[in-house]
């Protein structure tokens, strides 16, 4: 009963004072460290992968000269371990010297040169979850201020160490202090996911209110059953989390694998299909130094992106599921449908799929819809609302299709 009384007091405050940024209108996509890199803080040993200001100007390079940037990817954000062990003697957070010698204002500086947006890692608790200094309630007002000097402008806002109580508290009040700097700083808040990510424990509403994107369940890691956990979790849950998405406020199912160790090239196209007919923020975490050609091409392919950012900002469902194959269906402007087939199955022969635009709820344009198989960018042809459409999916793939009306 405290918590709800808290909540309903809180959703109050936020109504006349919650973030109203304007941003994030479509989800966001960007560059994150911290799948491939972790807490990596041995630049003498490994000064290529270390967590520095050197990985970072080399990752936001890369996103301008090999063609990230013009696709969408514009964020730049350091995760945990860019810290001091201490704040400075005025009690402001400070980057580590060694590591960080020419301070986070300049690194912001350099990204915001390369026409890339700059975001930082903070934590509600007394702590980070690696163990440096984090923002507790004392120092939240000092610490948007101390962003907004520094030129950031996404912030990532941890709960590790932090209590429900603390949570629903502070989380409200470092919205309103950012942006009471009058800096639009984009506010990403890991709030649901360490209150289970669901009702009655969860705001939705609330989060909307204070919120650009927020993650709602655990972390995932390099492997194709942390992936799949977290596709059923959101279809489990869809009717809960799929109206708290929209323009400016998003679920985050977390960073994209592509690059690393954990999923082959089918199980890559799973997540980059699925990531679009979420809506899901597009983060990448790899080292964009060594990615593939193959991984590379499903990631910056422009229908994919095109999906992903459809400005409706109508997060897609789960609308079939059988033993081994799922559809998911997400409209788009103009009558548009991307539609994600999931073949879950990991062993055994490729799933024959037969289905129609009308066996999937699409069947408003008599004269029939261009279809495009977009991983593969091929044109598949024009289909009639009841035309059979037919694939054959390996163990762990997905399928990617814009159906486009002809009227």
């Amino acid at each position: 009963m405290l918590f709800l009384a808290l909540g309903v007091l809180l959703g109050l405050v936020a109504s006349a004072s919650s973030l109203d940024n304007g941003l994030m209108r479509t989800p966001p996509m960007g560059w994150v460290p911290w799948q491939r890199f972790r807490c990596n803080t041995d630049c003498k040993e490994d000064a290529e992968n270390c967590i520095s200001e050197h990985l970072f100007k080399t990752m936001a390079d890369r996103l301008v000269e090999d063609g990230w940037r013009a696709l969408g990817y514009e964020y730049v954000n350091l995760d945990d371990c860019w810290e001091a062990k201490k704040r400075d003697a005025q009690g402001r957070l400070q980057a580590a010297p060694d590591r960080f010698p020419s301070g986070i204002k300049a690194l912001a500086d350099y990204i915001h040169s390369k026409g890339l947006k700059f975001g930082i890692y903070t934590d509600l608790g007394a702590t980070t979850c690696e163990g440096f200094p984090g923002t507790t309630s004392i120092a939240i007002e000092r610490d948007a201020r101390t962003f907004a000097e520094w030129g950031v402008d996404m912030v990532k806002l941890d709960s590790c160490f932090s209590s429900s109580v603390t949570r629903a508290k502070d989380f409200p009040r470092m919205s309103t202090a950012l942006n009471k700097t009058g800096r639009p700083i984009a506010l990403s808040c890991s709030w649901p996911a360490y209150d289970g990510g669901l009702p009655p424990k969860v705001n939705y509403t609330l989060l909307g209110r204070i919120c650009n994107l927020w993650r709602n369940y655990v972390d995932i890691q390099d492997s194709w059953s942390s992936l799949f956990r977290i596709i059923q979790w959101y279809g489990n849950h869809q009717d809960v989390l799929q109206p708290a998405a929209g323009p400016g406020r998003w679920n985050d199912p977390d960073m994209l694998l592509l690059g690393d160790f954990g999923l082959s090239l089918q199980q890559a196209k799973v997540q980059v299909a699925l990531w679009a007919v979420l809506a899901a923020p597009l983060f990448i975490s790899c080292n964009l130094r060594t990615i593939s050609d193959e991984e590379k091409s499903l990631l910056q392919n422009p229908l994919m992106i095109y999906i992903n950012q459809d400005p409706l900002g109508i997060q897609g469902r789960r609308v079939i599921q059988t033993h081994l194959l799922e559809v998911w269906k997400r409209p788009l402007v103009n009558k548009q449908y991307a539609i994600a087939i999931m073949n879950s199955a990991t062993k055994g022969r490729p799933q024959p799929f037969v289905t129609s635009p009308e066996q999937l709820g699409i069947s408003d344009c008599k004269a029939g819809y261009r279809i495009y198989s977009v991983l593969e960018r091929r044109f598949l042809g024009i289909y009639m609302p009841d035309a059979l459409l037919r694939s054959r999916m390996p163990p762990t793939s997905a399928l990617l299709l814009l159906l486009r009306p002809l009227c």
